[in-house]
C-alpha cells in the first residue's frame, strides 16, 4: 500500500565519522573509565604530597598523607571545606595549571560514564518503545545493502512514508545510510527471533528480505514465516537452484536477480526497446507503473479490460491462481480477486493516498 510523503518529514543529515563497533563488553568499558578516573585522583594526590609544604591545615597545621588524600578528594570533587587550603604561589599555580583540568576530566568521565550506561540507555528504551507502539502496517526491511537501499529508496519514491519503513541490519554503517533517509532502524541480527519481535514483525504490511548470501536469507525467512505466518514476504535469491528452497521456507515472492537481468538481455536481442520497456514497468521514473491490487466494487462483473482505473489489465489472481487476459476467467471479475495493471505515470499520481482522510 503507497502512502504520499509527509511534508513535514525532513531528512536526516548528520557528520558521519569512521567508527566500529566496541569489542569490549559493557563491564570491561566501565573498568576502563573508572580506573582512568582513579588514576587521574592518584596523580593529583601524588602532586599534592610533593608539594604538601604549600598546604596548610587550619585544624593541626600539619599535612599528613591521609590529609593530602582527604584535600585532593574533596578538591576533585570541588566540595571545598576550606580546613586544608594552598598558601603558597606554586601552590596556588599547581591547583589552576595542573589540579583543575584534571578535576574537569573527572567529573566528564564519570558525568559521560553515567550518561552511556544509565541516561542514554533509558532514553533510547524510551524512544523505542514509543516507536514499537506505533509500528502496524509497516514495510520490514531485512538487510540494507544494494538491493535493499534501492528497495527502499523506490518505496519512497513511489510515496511509501520513510517512517513507515524499518531498516534491520548488522552493519552498523548501513543502518546509518537508513536512518539518514528517515527510515526507523535497528541494527541488530535479522534472523533472530528477538530482533524481529521488537519491531512488531507480525503486524507488519509486508518483509523484504535481502540479507546478501542465499543461505542467510532463506533462514532469514524461516524465522519471519515463524514469527509472522500471513505476513508477506518477498525475499532476493542469486542462485537458481535456492530458489524452490526459499519458497518452501515461506516466501510468497522469490526474485533472482541474475535472472532478471538474463530477462532484460534477452529482451533487447529481439528488439531495442523491449528491455527499455521492461525497465520502464519495474522503476517508478518511467512513463509507466505496474502495480498488484484488489478490485474494486464498481468493477465486479467487469472483464480486465474495462477497469475502472483506466489501467491495462494483465491478469487476475482467483483463490491463489494466475489467469491471463486471455483467459475466461479473465472476462468477469469476482469479489476479492487480485489483478495487475499498467498505468500511467500520471494517473498513479493524480491518485489519492489510501491513508488520506
Amino acid at each position: 500500500m503507497s502512502r504520499r510523503p509527509n511534508p513535514k518529514l525532513k531528512l536526516q543529515q548528520g557528520l558521519h565519522t569512521l567508527r566500529r563497533a566496541a569489542k569490549w563488553p559493557i563491564w570491561a568499558d566501565i573498568s576502563a573509565r573508572l580506573g582512568l578516573a582513579f588514576l587521574l585522583i592518584a596523580i593529583v594526590i601524588l602532586v599534592h604530597w610533593i608539594d604538601r609544604a604549600g598546604l596548610y591545615d587550619s585544624h593541626d597545621g600539619k599535612i599528613s598523607f591521609l590529609d593530602v588524600v582527604y584535600f585532593t578528594m574533596i578538591s576533585v570533587t570541588t566540595t571545598g571545606f576550606g580546613d586544608i587550603a594552598p598558601v603558597s604561589d606554586r601552590s596556588r599555580l599547581i591547583e589552576a595549571v595542573i589540579v583543575t583540568p584534571i578535576r574537569i576530566a573527572v567529573l566528564l568521565i564519570f558525568v559521560g560514564t553515567a550518561y552511556s550506561f544509565v541516561i542514554k540507555r533509558t532514553w533510547d528504551k524510551w524512544r523505542m518503545a514509543r516507536i514499537q507502539a506505533k509500528l502496524t502496517n509497516h514495510i520490514v526491511v531485512l538487510g540494507y545493502g544494494v538491493s535493499g537501499a534501492e528497495a527502499v529508496r523506490e518505496l519512497i519514491a513511489r510515496g511509501t512514508d520513510p517512517a513507515c519503513v524499518v531498516v534491520i541490519d548488522a552493519a552498523r554503517g548501513r543502518v546509518n545510510a537508513a536512518e539518514a533517509v528517515g527510515c526507523n532502524v535497528l541494527e541488530g541480527d535479522a534472523s533472530s527471533d528477538e530482533t524481529l519481535l521488537d519491531v512488531r514483525i507480525a503486524a507488519a504490511q509486508s518483509v523484504l528480505v535481502s540479507a546478501g548470501r542465499d543461505d542467510t536469507s532463506i533462514l532469514i525467512v524461516l524465522t519471519v514465516r515463524h514469527l509472522a505466518p500471513d505476513v508477506p514476504i518477498s525475499v532476493v535469491i542469486r542462485t537458481q537452484d535456492n530458489e524452490l528452497l526459499a519458497r518452501q521456507a515461506g516466501a510468497n515472492n522469490v526474485i533472482n536477480p541474475v535472472s532478471f537481468t538474463g530477462l532484460l538481455l534477452a529482451g533487447s536481442a529481439q528488439g531495442e526497446h523491449v528491455a527499455d520497456y521492461l525497465a520502464d514497468l519495474a522503476a517508478v521514473g518511467g512513463r509507466v507503473q505496474l502495480r498488484e491490487r484488489p478490485i474494486s466494487a464498481e468493477e465486479i462483473g467487469r472483464g480486465l479490460d474495462q477497469l475502472a482505473s483506466g489501467g491495462r489489465g494483465l491478469r487476475v489472481y482467483r483463490d491463489g491462481k494466475p489467469y491471463g487476459f486471455w483467459e475466461p476467467e479473465a472476462q468477469r471479475l469476482e469479489s476479492g480477486d487480485m489483478i495487475v495493471e499498467v498505468i500511467s505515470c500520471e494517473t498513479y499520481e493524480a491518485e489519492p493516498s489510501p491513508a488520506s482522510p
